[in-house]
């Protein structure tokens, strides 16, 4: 449906350019074209999904036509809703993504979530709802800073440091600390995995070399390099490949960070990964080899699928 013909034609209510634009998607096979023709609509007339249904039968506005047709070949093509809008939830707040950093997934949420419960047992928090204790915690690979933002709006008393090796993915999450007056209290690195916090290596960061990690968090690129050609196009074509690609079986990421946590000056007293599919039941085998972790847990998806990993050291050492 390439056609070079308008697919946007004559006078339209606000409802029959939503119904129209579903057709043309779905034509595309684009998946869930009903959502995303809402989610473009309302980014285009600054409304609502109230408002949206409310007003319907109302004229569509002509000189938004253009763009409105603009807004849905691009869809069409594959280009994700989330770049198009530059927004996407996580946890309950909107966060800016740009092509520069993953989309936050739903599934990433239940890692928050895990790391939230897990600290909570460490670091008692007092009915005023502040830790008593306060924890360090690393968001290693922070993108967009999804899991380091949040974790930081959802603990005010953490010390929350978040590292990327992409300059252009820290400028997001600086952005989106900022919206979510979170800036104060969350420190940004660059570098690669944990090379800047380990003491005496050549990248470390004088200033973050001894830190003292308490919590490690991280959802690294798992993808294994045969599977990029086979994402689906929104995927592969559109979000950022040094994100999504951890090496021939996807666990480089991993591999490395284990063998870098005994550098640090203090083993973190949780580990807590994301992985793909097969992936976590390995890297947790690799976390019992170091034998320094009592609590190894596995944590399923929203789809049943092993998603996660968490290690919790029960007393400090």
């Amino acid at each position: 449906m390439q056609s070079e013909e308008p697919w946007f034609n004559g006078a339209l209510t606000i409802r029959q350019a939503m119904v129209q634009a579903s057709m043309i998607l779905q034509a595309e096979q684009v998946e869930e074209p009903r959502n995303n023709a809402e989610l473009l609509l309302m980014h285009l007339l600054g409304t609502d999904r109230a408002a949206l249904l409310r007003d319907g039968s109302e004229p569509f506005p002509q000189e938004r036509l253009v763009e409105w047709e603009t807004l849905i070949r691009r869809k069409a093509a594959g280009e994700p809703v989330q770049y198009m809008i530059g927004e996407q939830w996580f946890y309950g707040r909107p966060f800016t993504v740009t092509p520069a950093v993953l989309i936050p997934r739903p599934e990433t949420e239940l890692l928050v979530e895990a790391v939230l419960d897990a600290a909570e047992r460490l670091w008692p928090v007092d009915p005023g709802g502040e830790a008593v204790l306060m924890p360090t915690v690393l968001d290693v690979g922070t993108g967009s800073g999804a899991i380091a933002v949040t974790l930081a709006s959802q603990r005010h008393a953490w010390r929350v440091c978040a590292s990327d090796l992409s300059p252009d993915a820290l400028a997001v999450a600086r952005t989106n600390a900022v919206r979510h007056e979170a800036a104060d209290r969350l420190t940004l690195v660059q570098g690669d995995l944990l090379m800047p916090f380990i003491p005496g290596h050549e990248q470390s960061e004088p200033q973050y070399a001894e830190l003292r990690i308490d919590v490690l968090v991280s959802n690294p690129p798992y993808i294994p390099s045969a599977d990029m050609e086979g994402l689906q196009r929104e995927v592969r074509d559109y979000e950022p490949h040094l994100a999504l690609e951890g090496g021939a079986d996807g666990l480089t990421p991993y591999r490395r960070m284990i063998e870098q946590l005994p550098q640090l000056v203090q083993l973190p007293r949780i580990v807590a990964f994301e992985l793909g599919m097969g992936q976590p039941r390995i890297v947790a085998d690799m976390l019992r080899a170091l034998a320094e972790w009592d609590d190894i847990r596995i944590i399923s998806d929203y789809a049943g699928i092993e998603r996660h990993v968490i290690a919790t050291q029960s007393q400090p050492r």
